[in-house]
């Protein structure tokens, strides 16, 4: 039987999430406040971090940036998160042969009460500038449902306007604070975008099996974004019903505007499926662990 609660078909809808406001205080961060209200182009913080404590970093604000804007970007879980892993043991500044000079914020996109986008430039020493998405972490999940001796995966089909194609895709979702509540984002998702119910317990963490230097996590999009994700297995045996039940069912957080479609694909045909990299790396995680026996009992 499946260990899982199938939910009736319906538009899902949850509470508005907001994001408490940090502390400016941090473990690994001095604020030195050097701000002008008078236009956006003179808001500037300086800030100091252990790596190079006698190099402040000038943090400042882009025309268009409003000092609202501005304070709730440096304060925000995206921004502290980025400056964690400059300074994290496989960081840019760890060894101290590069610095970090300053920073422009270019944009800050709100959902609802909580930063959801953060785009800001960086000046690392040595003439290396990184313009940097910050989304924040993420999670996966890769879900295998077994019925009369085969195995589907539960796909969201999405559109998906930054490609300008309608995706198939697995079930994910941002982080909604600074908790690091994994797992517990990864069940969630899944029920709003699928309408099943998971059991914490049930799932399992495939890139924990990573090499600790990884920190546990994949980065989808180094090349310009933070986004660092966990992926999650979920397998469980279910009646034909219940595979009728979720092909074609639509999902989704209408007031997120999210239009989702359940698809299933049986898992023989999933790596020729699709074009979402969560997928195909969701694939070879599970592979991997399979073939060296580290998944729990099924």
């Amino acid at each position: 039987m499946a260990g899982f609660t199938l939910l009736p078909s319906r538009l899902l809808a949850c509470p508005s999430r907001s994001l408490p406001r940090l502390l400016h205080h941090h473990a690994n961060l001095i604020l030195r406040c050097k701000m002008s209200s008078s236009s956006s182009s003179s808001l500037a913080q300086s800030i100091t971090l252990t790596s190079q404590p006698n190099e402040p970093v000038l943090v400042s604000a882009a025309p268009g940036i409003s000092s609202s804007d501005f304070r709730d970007a440096i304060d925000s879980s995206l921004f502290r998160n980025w400056l964690r892993n400059l300074e994290s043991e496989s960081g840019i500044l760890a060894d101290g042969t590069m610095t970090l000079k300053q920073v422009l914020i270019q944009g800050v996109d709100m959902f609802g009460k909580r930063i959801g986008f953060l785009k800001f430039k960086a000046g690392i020493f040595d003439n290396e500038t990184g313009i940097v998405f910050a989304r924040g972490p993420a999670v996966a999940v890769l879900i295998l449902l077994e019925s009369d001796g085969e195995s589907y995966a539960v796909l969201t089909e999405q559109v998906r306007v930054p490609t300008g194609k309608i995706l198939l895709e697995l079930p994910a979702g941002m982080l909604d604070d600074d908790k690091g509540d994994f797992v517990g984002t990864a069940v969630r998702e899944v029920e709003e975008e699928i309408g099943i119910k998971l059991k914490k317990e049930d799932m399992v963490d495939l890139t924990a099996f990573l090499d600790p230097s990884t920190g546990h996590r994949i980065f989808p999009s180094p090349g310009g974004c933070d986004e660092e994700m966990s992926v999650f297995l979920y397998r469980g045996k279910v009646e034909q019903e219940t595979i009728r039940h979720l092909q074609g069912k639509e999902t989704g957080l209408r007031e997120h505007g999210e239009f989702i479609k359940v698809r299933l694909i049986p898992y023989r045909e999933l790596w020729r499926k699709t074009a979402d990299a969560k997928v195909l790396v969701s694939i070879g995680l599970y592979e991997m662990a399979q073939r060296e026996g580290l998944l729990p009992r099924h």
